[in-house]
Parts: structure tokens; sequence; C-alpha cells
């Protein structure tokens, strides 16, 4: 059943999962502590599993860069939700206004039900199972579908899954588009999607038939802006390869594309340059920087420089040479690109590879004008020592989330919401965000044996005209 289920088993999965939320509707901390430590043992007793089927999935990506980029967010998250999810779960009393005293009032923080959560193939455990324990700890029934790009590290998350939870608690399905249609079409409590901004609009049309509520975490072309006051390029370079070259550029907040002040092109390429060199010595085999998922996107970022060199690009490799006589694969070299239009593909379309376009600017202006007319980023970068101009850009500019003098960081604030904006998301989540957002905050108002709330009902006479008046000077 945790193979590849056809629409029909698909759909027996669910209705499992809804008859016993429907029949346990308040799952008890000790169950969802439970829960998330099963989530724990995976991660802690199959990492090293896991981090091979990434490798396998990628043809190149080490265990260490696995470790760093996936188990590590998700061991915080766990973390996190295990010492503060018996605070989060807990009544929230709300102050009553005085017209409606003495009667009390609470929200109640109760799970959704049957949460369906669709994962992405860049970050494969983390994207996945992040989202699975927060609703996990906010005590529902989760249904997970992988993404088919990564069917080694999806294989065995379906395994695991299968080996340590009933199939009512947490389950596993496989499949392609055709699956991932069937799947969304669901009448989840909740459904979760990471993925492109493109997909998430199918997605989101498929939950709106069940009127299915969303979370959308997409994508986009986030800015990453050096200011005339970064004085020191080379730890500025630093910080954005790193961020351009995690995953080899395969991570939704990326730095997308770089505003640099005209002049200061020649310094910044030997300081990206040196920096690269100082990261990855070689990339040829190297488990330190992986290789493109596959050659269908290896060819399409391929065609996007092809793209951008017909327009007059100029497209500079950095960091060391490659070596022509090693065996072909995916490692792809970053490379910087200049003299950029903003009709090319690579403008238009959200890279996901080791190509950083660079684009120079006179006047902060331009950059705020730039950014703005455009949809709004997952993820903003600023670098700079000019306070001034830094709280210009946060006021003036809308993203899902900022990181100033570094980047990629604010994803890993587990007391950050993480979530995009418009075109690149719908919702947050992480910390309590997260739990939040796989909970109903229900309303409840208790009220008391001395109220009297008769005063407003009908017949409506000179008494109630003093009462309303009397609340009317109150509010």
């Amino acid at each position: 059943m945790h193979g590849m289920p056809q629409p029909a088993a698909l759909r027996d999965i669910f209705d499992s999962q809804f008859r016993a939320s429907r029949s346990v509707p308040a799952v008890a901390l000790d169950e969802r502590r439970r829960r998330l430590d099963l989530i724990g043992r995976i991660v802690s007793q199959h990492g090293g599993q896991l981090a091979d089927a990434v490798n396998t999935d990628f043809g190149g990506r080490g265990t260490a860069l696995t470790e760093v980029a996936d188990m590590f967010v998700l061991r915080a998250t766990i973390g996190e939700l295990k010492r503060n999810m018996v605070r989060w779960s807990q009544p929230q009393r709300v102050r009553t206004p005085i017209y409606l005293q003495p009667a009390r009032a609470l929200i109640e923080r109760q799970p959704l039900g049957v949460v369906g959560i669709i994962g992405p193939w860049n970050y494969p455990l983390q994207l996945t199972l992040g989202p699975v324990a927060a609703a996990l700890a906010a005590g529902n029934r989760v249904m997970l579908k992988p993404s088919e790009i990564t069917p080694h590290t999806s294989a065995l998350l379906g395994e695991l899954v299968a080996k340590y939870f009933t199939r009512d608690e947490f389950s596993v399905v496989q499949g392609g588009a055709d699956m991932a249609a069937e799947f969304a079409a669901l009448p989840f409590d909740h459904l979760f999607f990471t993925g492109s901004t493109a997909v998430g609009r199918k997605v989101a049309e498929a939950a709106a038939r069940n009127l299915t509520p969303v979370t959308l975490e997409l994508g986009g072309k986030s800015p990453c802006i050096v200011d005339p006051s970064c004085t020191d390029l080379a730890e500025a370079a630093l910080k954005i390869a790193h961020g351009k070259l995690l995953n080899a550029g395969q991570t939704c907040i990326a730095p997308d594309y770089l505003l640099l002040p005209r002049g200061s092109e020649a310094a910044f390429t030997q300081a990206y340059r040196s920096a690269v060199a100082r990261m990855f010595p070689q990339f040829e085999g190297n488990p330190d920087y992986a290789a493109i998922v596959s050659d269908r996107h290896l060819a399409r970022l391929h065609a996007l420089l092809d793209d951008a060199r017909a327009q007059g690009a100029r497209v500079e490799e950095v960091g060391p040479a490659p070596n022509r006589t090693a065996a072909p694969g995916r490692r792809m070299p970053p490379v910087l690109v200049f003299d950029v239009q903003p009709g090319m593909r690579l403008m238009q379309e959200e890279i996901f590879g080791p190509v950083l376009p660079v684009l120079l600017y006179d006047r902060l202006d331009q950059v705020l004008a730039g950014i703005n007319t455009g949809p709004r980023p997952l993820a903003l970068y600023w670098f700079g020592k000019d306070t001034a101009a830094r709280d210009k850009v946060l006021r003036n500019t809308v993203s899902g989330g900022v990181t100033v003098n570094d980047t990629l960081l604010h994803v890993a604030h587990e007391r950050l919401p993480f979530g995009g904006v418009g075109d690149s998301g719908l919702g947050a989540y992480h910390g309590e965000a997260g739990f939040l957002r796989f909970t109903h905050q229900k309303s409840v108002l208790l009220q008391s044996r001395w109220a009297r709330g008769q005063m407003l009902y009908p017949p409506y006479g000179p008494r109630f005209q003093r009462v309303m008046g009397w609340i009317r000077k109150l509010l």
C-alpha cells in the first residue's frame, strides 16, 4: 500500500485517516510526542541510509551536505516542537469586553484532521519531514507524496514510515504527476505543497474544488543587494557564494540575481572567484558540491545560458578550471553572467542552479523600483553597513523573508515564520507558526449564570435604548 497505490487505494488510505481523525478528534499530547519521537528515530537511526539514497538520486551529493542542508534543520524543527508543543496546545485566554462580561472567552487549539503534504526533490528530507513533524505535533494524521525525481529517497521514506507508523497515523504514497494530481484532489483538511509556482497554481486549483485550505511554499527570483557601504567584498562574496552554491543552487531561497554598484564588478568577480575556490577546490567528484539532479534540469540551465549569450550577455566561469578529461557528470561549474537584459530567460525564470546574473545600478531607488515591479520574492538579501539604506530597503520591499549581511540563515531560525508572499507562496511555517498552520483555533464563549444578555433581546423599547447608549459610550 505504501509502494505505488492506485487512485482507489489512495482513497482507502485517506478514508482510514479521515475515520481515525473523526473518531479521536483530540489527540493526547503523549501520543503526539510519541509520533514526533518516531520521526526523530527515522532521522537518527536511518540518517546514513537516507543520505546515501539522496546521493544516488542526485548522482552526487555528499553525506555532509545532506547533514547540514537536511538533517540539521530537521533536528532543530523536532527539538523546537517537542520543547513547546505543550504550551502551544493550551487553550488561550482572551480578555472579554465589558459589555459581554461576566462571560469568559478562550480559544481552543485543535487538530485540523487529515493533512496532505506534497514534497519537493531539492531537499527531499527537510522539506518533507519538517512539515510532517509540525502537522503531527498539532495532532493531525498525515499523508505524504514525496517527489518522483528523487525515487530512491522517496522509496526509502515510504519503507521507514510504514515500519514505524500505522497507516491511519502517517502514510507515504509514491508516483508521478498523475498521482500528485489525484493526491491534490483529495478532500484534505489542509494541503501543504512545496515546489514551483506553476505547479503550485495547479495544486491550489485542485484544492479549491474541495474548499481545502492550502499552504504553498513556492520560489521565484530572490534579489541580493550589495550596498555601496559594503566595504568588505571578500566576506560578502563568500556568503553570497555559499548561499548561491549550496546544493549547486538548487535551493528555493538561493540568491537568484545580484544587484551590484556600478564600478565594483571587477572587484566582486575576483572576490567571488576566490570564495568559490576556497569552498570548492575542485568540482568533479567533490561530495561537497552537489550535482544537478537530472539531465533535464542540467539541459534547462544550459539553455538559459545559451539564450543569454545569444542576447549579448557575457558568461564567466568562476572557480577552478574543470577537468575536461574527467568522466562526464552533472556537476555544473558556477558562473557569473554580465550585461544582463530584462527579457532574457535568466531574468524571467527561477534559475535553480549555480548561475548568478549580475545587474549594475547607480541609485538605490533603481533597485527598489526593479524589485517592486516584479513578483514578490521568497527571500531578499542585503549587504552593507549603512543602516539607513538597509531600513529603506526593508520598508520599501515585500518578500517572504530577509537575511541581512548573510544568506539563507533566516530559514534556519526556528522561531521565524518561513513562507512566501504573492507568487512566492501562501502561508508560513516553522516553530509556532508551523504548529498553528496545522491547527484549528476554535472560539469559545462561556456564558455566566449572572449574565444580563436578555437586555438586548426584543421587544426593543426604552430600556434597550438606554443599554445601547451605555454600550456606545464604551466602544
